[in-house]
């Protein structure tokens, strides 16, 4: 079988575990057709027990909470013996490398892996590797080779979140009005990719807008209000908010709440936390850019057993994102989505 690159299109993201159950356990690792007679389970019993490791960014993140539960599930239904870790920052990128290095000196078969840095943990990934040790890489891209990528494709993700902001400000009146971008780290590629595909998307029918600033917060919720807050005051005419992760969307909704400028500025931010969600509800975000980290963790852990297996996973898997607003917030469809099950590493 060839390696491949998947895009799942957005109306299937919140059904699409249900997909990977079907169609990954049932036929990759028993390498039969339709009418196999079982081999489907003879496969995943194949695989039973095997050892795999799962590393996330941040434990204490309710983001990667909902990937490591969609892993615990993924572990369960197919028998293997898995372990689930990760630093508690995502800021903590040394940490990280000795959670793949305690994983080699285990001797996981796998590890599906969400760094925290696109190059810092390539030596430790390589090494993995040069073991026999399957390495799936989850949300953020490295710069060394891997088993399988499974991630939002930023770009097309962030460029969402500018057409929307682009939108929300021209109902405004001001669609050449000043932007603020509050981002959570330097560096790292996801949220590179985030903001350049969302100065595209804003670019597209707002050219004349403009983004004053961006401010770094390191992951830390406090200085992200304060950020904010502090903007809020020295640029009184500012339109919109680009918030590109969790902490971000929910520091800049709690100063926005504060300042109550909910009317005057939009936002729009990335990811569900469940603040997130409630300020979507209660005004201080207009909008959210919604992934799927459970799909991340249980199509992870999928995808290492199959590597482990010897069946090629797609090599690059784009579950796509979701745009919420509050007409869409309290969505039947959307429930499973934006309120994932979750659990700690």
């Amino acid at each position: 079988m060839a390696t491949k690159s998947v895009s799942l299109g957005a109306a299937g993201l919140a059904a699409v575990v249900t997909l990977a159950v079907g169609v990954v356990a049932g036929r990759a690792f028993g390498g039969g057709s339709d009418d196999d007679g079982g081999g489907g389970n003879a496969g995943t019993a194949a695989i039973a027990g095997t050892k795999i490791d799962v590393i996330v960014k941040a434990t204490e993140s309710e983001f990667w909470q909902s990937m490591l539960a969609g892993a615990k599930k993924a572990g369960t239904d197919l028998g293997v013996e898995l372990d689930l870790f990760g630093p508690t920052s995502e800021a903590d990128i040394e940490p990280q490398v000795r959670l793949v290095e305690d994983a080699i000196s285990r001797g996981a078969k796998a590890i599906v892996l969400a760094p925290n840095s696109s190059t810092a943990l390539n030596g430790v990934i390589d090494r993995a590797r040069s073991g026999g040790i399957k390495v799936i890489v989850v949300d953020n891209a490295v710069r060394t080779k891997s088993d399988g990528f499974i991630g939002t494709d930023n770009v097309k993700a962030g460029a969402q979140a500018g057409q929307r902001l682009c939108e929300l400000i021209t109902q405004a009146g001001k669609p050449n009005g000043k932007v603020l971008h509050e981002s959570a780290v330097s560096g790292i590629q996801v949220l590179i990719d985030r903001f350049e595909g969302f100065k595209q998307g804003l670019a597209e029918k707002c050219p004349q807008a403009t983004i004053v600033q961006t401010l770094v917060n390191d992951n830390d919720l406090n200085k992200a209000v304060g950020q904010v807050n502090d903007a809020l005051t020295r640029v009184p005419d500012l339109a919109g908010i680009f918030a590109d992760n969790n902490t971000s969307g929910v520091g800049t909704a709690k100063a926005v709440q504060e300042k109550g400028a909910a009317d005057r500025v939009a936002v729009v931010a990335f990811d569900s936390d469940p603040a997130e969600v409630e300020a979507v509800r209660s005004g201080g975000i207009d909008a959210i850019v919604v992934q799927n980290p459970f799909f991340f963790g249980y199509q992870g852990v999928v995808e290492a057993a199959m590597a482990v297996a010897g069946s090629n996973a797609p090599q690059r898997l784009d579950p796509g994102a979701v745009l919420v607003d509050k007409s869409n917030v309290d969505a039947e469809e959307l429930r499973s989505l934006l309120n994932p099950p979750k659990t700690k590493g």
